[in-house]
């Protein structure tokens, strides 16, 4: 396999991290394994996952399964034949920082599937190291900004978002200097045609119940406020350099057209395939170059109707408030994604309205941009952990208050 690419996968127990390794279990020739990383909620899997693809560095967040996972691995080399002594336990890296220390690995990709900020700085390692950076974690990109994208060079972010990968694909039809407009498509979530009284008695469980995709609770929610879609839309116009007035959302419940380019000549380019994260994943990996059957195909025999609509602004602002906080830059986007994972938790955990996801980031944005915003020509990695660390902690001490929005 001396030709094959070099992959490091973090989040390897994740929907994303699965879904990778799929990819590589079909594609054997073409990839090898050097690292993977997890939190540690499914140590399980994760032997598995080191002994079948005979990974030699492995990240575990939680040290306190650092001995489970141990015993878990002997007992899957056993399953696959190992007499004792026969098998050499891989490099453990045990703590917050393993998965940081993984991205920084010699290899030519690092995949990065982390949910949440936490993925931050495995971005920044990877980025440093020289790898290629396939990244499934959009919030490392938002939150960091322009002192993330400042130490990539072109190239060396390849987006696996379904929709950010699919607008990757429309560009490839022309120049930056011929693109009108991105069109980034929202399912709508569950949520599409409600008004927002039917959203006053939202629980968890219907939050996180969506019509078209498989995620993880996080994500899943954000995607039923359109919060996802915000974090989205800041997270293209640092990809690929297009002004936030010049990107929108429209709602395309099929989740068959991912995205669209729209040209200066009046031609708009979508790129469109059934909802599977393994299309994006397959080119994340193996950009440019496409991977074949990645994924079914449409099926065009079969007569199908796909449609589009505007979105409710009023019924969902948040992206609203997120090209809002993309076009002040600087450390807003941090404290809108790290003010907006603090409100789904307590959400989850039953402490906030669903309505009050939204506000309680708008008026923690708000205080942020009266009071301790740094623009982008003084941004540094450690003004956003800066400014992530005081926003989680502000949302906690106004939710303390009379419904978690001050009194």
């Amino acid at each position: 396999m001396t030709n094959a690419r070099r992959i490091t996968v973090l989040g390897s127990t994740g929907s994303i991290g699965t879904q990778a390794l799929d990819i590589v279990r079909q594609n054997p020739e073409q990839f090898s394994i050097v690292g993977i990383s997890a939190g540690g909620s499914n140590v399980e899997l994760l032997a598995a996952q080191v002994i079948e693809f005979n990974v030699a560095h492995v990240g575990l967040a939680q040290a306190s399964v650092a001995q489970d996972l141990q015993i878990a691995l002997y007992a899957h080399a056993q399953k696959h034949g190992y007499a004792q002594g026969e098998y050499s336990l891989p490099v453990l890296h045990i703590g917050p920082q393993a998965a940081t220390e993984i991205a920084a690995l010699d290899c030519d990709v690092v995949l990065n599937g982390i949910t949440g900020a936490v993925g931050l700085m495995p971005t920044v390692a990877a980025l440093k190291a020289g790898s290629t950076l396939a990244l499934a974690n959009k919030e490392s990109l938002v939150i960091g900004g322009k002192a993330v994208t400042s130490l990539a060079a072109p190239g060396q972010i390849v987006p696996v978002d379904s929709e950010h990968s699919a607008l990757a694909q429309c560009l490839r039809s022309g120049s930056k200097a011929e693109v009108k407009k991105l069109i980034l498509t929202a399912s709508g979530g569950p949520f599409r045609g409600k008004t927002r009284t039917d959203l006053e008695s939202v629980t968890a469980e219907m939050a996180l119940n969506h019509p078209t995709w498989s995620m993880g609770p996080v994500v899943t929610v954000n995607s039923s406020t359109l919060m996802n879609k915000g974090l989205e839309l800041i997270e293209a116009h640092l990809l690929f350099e297009i002004p936030m007035d010049r990107i929108d959302v429209v709602v395309h419940p099929q989740s068959i057209v991912h995205s669209m380019v729209e040209f200066i000549d009046g031609s708009t380019i979508a790129q469109a395939s059934p909802p599977d994260m393994h299309l994006p994943i397959a080119l994340g990996i193996n950009w440019p170059n496409r991977l074949a059957e990645s994924t079914s195909a449409c099926d065009w025999s079969t007569a199908t109707s796909w449609t589009f609509e505007p979105v409710d602004h009023v019924t969902f602002p948040a992206i609203e408030l997120a090209k809002k906080v993309g076009v002040a830059g600087g450390t807003a986007p941090a404290v809108f994604n790290s003010a907006n994972e603090v409100a789904v938790e307590q959400f989850l955990a039953g402490n906030l309205p669903y309505l009050n996801i939204v506000e309680l980031v708008s008026r923690v944005v708000a205080d942020h941009l009266n009071d301790g915003f740094v623009s982008d020509e003084r941004l540094t990695i450690d003004e956003v952990l800066n400014a992530h660390r005081w926003a989680e902690q502000y949302c906690r001490q106004l939710l303390s208050t009379s419904g978690g929005l001050g009194a």
